[in-house]
């Protein structure tokens, strides 16, 4: 590639200052060797040990049999007349339209503008500030699941708007209560499995609830506790945590969750593909029985079934799109079948014509290894490229993700494990340079593309080692109608590969990689400083 040679912040020192890369010191770019989520050797792998299924032990078991509880408002729904006149053929034909299934008893009908949900002035006015147009499908139909108080399970794709499906109940459940007295946990808890999506909740929150003056903390790891110690001491409305830290702050007694009366678990599939159900199980042990929970989640496996069954009562159940594991049609996708030894090339070739675009691209890796090894290899080429994964600490990570929002560094590496926190509406193509283990993951990622209606492209690099996902990945792309190279028809027809794996099960395991020291890019100068950065004097297309 031609991209010229570049320089990151400039002057003599990296991101830190001084005379070293980001990170500080000699340390290099991602800082230190080893360590990370899950002890010395990374997230899940090398040699560190698995903490996670220590945490808890120290929580004491509530006996909520013989336990006074207050009673609590949860049903706020008034249906407003022009819902109540339209016939049951009106609202088949809408569910049908707009391809939702549901499921239970009593379901309430489904809303077709936000004049009709019967949202007070207050959250109205912040929902025009944000400039929606009308509520997404899901939304529809979720909120009046929501506002009426019930258990409710919602099955859209990502980027569906989810999460201001739960979020805006939330808080007309929380303005239903008495306030909160010194010492009380939260009302609304939020449990997501990621650092990332925990604060893109936090921010569609804090749009909501800035009018309402409802108080809003995220608490994730690899970030300062104190911070997060403050916020649930002086008192917060709503809780949106990762379930690893906020076992940490229940068994430290930071907090207690005995007034929550609103839980959402957020994307439950992926915090079950991380490993969390025994904490999630611990946590919500912690809550009243009676509480009003909501399961929003993309794919409805069998273990998901089983927790929401051991969770909800009386539930209801909103399916979106089809019930088989689709593809957003608005994404175009190219799958290119290669040998590992070629995808280096392809690489190139795919980013010099995103770079003629001046696009935003996200290039998918299985292990964090291969995520420093690219971002070294295109970093060294001048490509502005950051890599972000599972070893970078918060600060790290948030800073990563503004300078991909910002434009300052189009080319974001990534892997899996926090992929799913990553919405930036303006991402124009997506590269799984290792297709994933499963095609979930590869529907979650292409899924960074095409947001909010907007056109998007991903590029697929796919090796005989993935051949048992070609049968599916086939599917996938008839489906969506998108071309079936004759090589991948040809391995499917070998190959194999399971059923579709989106409702009812399939096998899921994950695996990410260990190791991953760090890397010491950007050394004397730094991108964006000296004679050619980014959009600026004589550097390369970047």
């Amino acid at each position: 590639m031609s991209y010229g040679r570049t320089s990151y912040q400039g002057g003599g020192g990296g991101y830190s200052g001084g005379g070293g890369s980001y990170g500080g010191g000699g340390g290099g770019y991602s800082g230190g060797g080893g360590g990370g989520y899950g002890g010395g050797g990374g997230w899940g792998g090398g040699g560190g040990g698995d903490k996670m299924g220590a945490l808890g032990g120290g929580l004491r078991a509530v006996d909520w049999a013989g336990t006074r509880l207050e009673h609590f408002e949860k049903n706020f729904y008034k249906e407003d007349p022009r819902v109540t006149a339209r016939s049951d053929a009106e609202i088949e034909a809408f569910r049908k339209e707009k391809e939702i299934r549901v499921q239970g008893r009593n379901i309430p009908r489904p809303v077709t503008a936000f004049d009709e949900i019967g949202f007070p002035d207050y959250m109205m006015a912040s929902i025009r500030a944000q400039g929606y147009p009308s509520p997404t499908t899901i939304q529809c139909q979720s909120w009046p699941m929501a506002l009426s108080g019930r258990d409710v399970v919602a099955i859209a794709q990502t980027g569906s708007g989810k999460t201001v499906s739960f979020a805006l109940p939330a808080m007309l459940h929380i303005k239903a209560q008495p306030a909160l007295a010194p010492g009380d946990g939260p009302i609304a808890l939020v449990l997501a499995p990621t650092r990332e999506l925990a604060c893109q909740i936090q921010v569609e929150c804090t749009k909501f609830g800035t009018n309402s003056r409802i108080r809003n903390t995220a608490i994730y790891g690899g970030a300062p506790k104190g911070p997060q110690i403050r916020d649930l001491q002086r008192g917060v409305e709503m809780v949106i945590a990762t379930p690893g830290r906020l076992m940490d702050m229940l068994e430290s007694n930071r907090t207690n969750l005995r007034r929550v009366t609103y839980l959402v678990l957020d994307e439950a599939d992926r915090m079950l593909d991380m490993g969390f159900e025994p904490q999630i199980r611990k946590i919500v042990g912690q809550i009243r029985p009676d509480r009003q929970t909501l399961m929003f989640s993309a794919t409805w496996p069998k273990e998901v079934q089983r927790l929401a069954s051991d969770f909800l009562t009386d539930m209801i159940q909103v399916n979106v799109g089809s019930m088989e594991l689709t593809a957003n049609p608005n994404i175009q996708q190219i799958i290119e079948v290669c040998t590992d030894f070629e995808k280096r090339a392809k690489l190139n070739k795919h980013l010099d014509q995103i770079a003629a675009e001046n696009g935003k691209v996200i290039i998918f890796v299985a292990t964090k290894r291969v995520a420093d090894d690219i971002t070294k290899y295109l970093r060294q080429d001048g490509c502005p490229a950051l890599a972000i994964h599972g070893d970078k600490d918060q600060r790290e990570r948030d800073w990563v993700l503004g300078e991909f929002k910002a434009g300052r560094s189009p080319i974001l590496i990534a892997t899996d494990v926090a992929s799913r926190g990553i919405d930036v509406k303006d991402v124009g193509y997506v590269i799984n340079y290792d297709f994933p283990n499963n095609c979930e993951d590869y529907v979650h990622r292409i899924g960074r593309t095409g947001r909010a209606g907007q056109k998007g492209i991903s590029y697929t690099y796919f090796t005989t080692d993935n051949s048992k996902q070609a049968r599916e990945l086939v599917q996938l792309l008839r489906d969506a109608k998108s071309p079936v190279p004759p090589q991948l028809e040809e391995m499917a027809s070998y190959g194999g590969g399971g059923g579709r794996g989106r409702y009812g099960g399939g096998g899921r395991g994950r695996g990410r990689g260990g190791g991953g020291g760090g890397r010491g890019y950007g050394g004397g100068g730094g991108y964006g400083g000296g004679g050619g950065g980014y959009g600026g004097g004589g550097g390369g297309r970047w």
